[in-house]
């Protein structure tokens, strides 16, 4: 299992570090594992996370 920390998975979003951090304060960012006092993000949490966010148009609400 590949886990990649905060900067790696902000990279992979293309989103800045802060930006992931907010979201994982507001529960809106991929799902995170907590080691020690280290976040860490898997790769299938973050590819979950892409697929969650895929639409066909920007007026559509759901992903396709």
């Amino acid at each position: 299992m590949a886990l990649k920390d905060s900067k790696a998975a902000a990279r992979s979003l293309c989103i800045a570090e802060g930006t992931l951090a907010n979201w994982r304060i507001q529960g809106k960012g991929p799902r995170f594992v907590r080691i020690g006092g280290k976040i860490c993000y898997r790769d299938e949490d973050i590819d979950a996370f892409i697929a969650r966010g895929v639409r066909q148009s920007t007026s559509e609400t759901e992903a396709a």
